[in-house]
């Protein structure tokens, strides 16, 4: 059974930073390209980033790029989301997910429970 486990959200005024960790388990870590996305309320879940199984290759949404960088421990079974520079407009609930290098939700099998992010003003 493979598990997704978030960590890192919190409450956060605009221009700080958070990172986010995402735990997995019951699966080769290594063989998965692993996502972030995130969903605000009303709002369809949105591609966040994507990093492949070495970290090699890393795509990011233009919305968040150069703000926000993905990365991985495949030692630790970890990805992580570095959020720099927050917005308002990035308050959603953050989820990891592991899949295929791919920017919609289609290209993913397995999903955390999330992780709230919120950004004030």
């Amino acid at each position: 059974q493979v598990q997704l486990v978030e960590s890192g959200g919190g409450l956060v005024q605009a221009g700080g930073s958070l990172r986010l960790s995402c735990a997995a388990s019951g699966c080769t870590f290594s063989n998965y390209a692993m996502g972030w996305f995130r969903q605000a309320p009303g709002k369809e879940r949105e591609f966040v980033a994507v990093i492949n199984w070495s970290g090699a290759l890393t795509y990011y949404a233009d919305s968040v790029k150069g703000r926000f960088t993905i990365s991985r421990d495949n030692a630790k079974n970890t990805v992580y989301l570095e959020m720099n520079s927050l917005k308002p407009e990035d308050t959603a609930v953050y989820y990891c997910a592991a899949g295929q290098v791919r920017t919609t939700t289609t290209g993913y099998n397995y999903w955390g429970q999330g992780t709230q992010v919120t950004v004030s003003t």
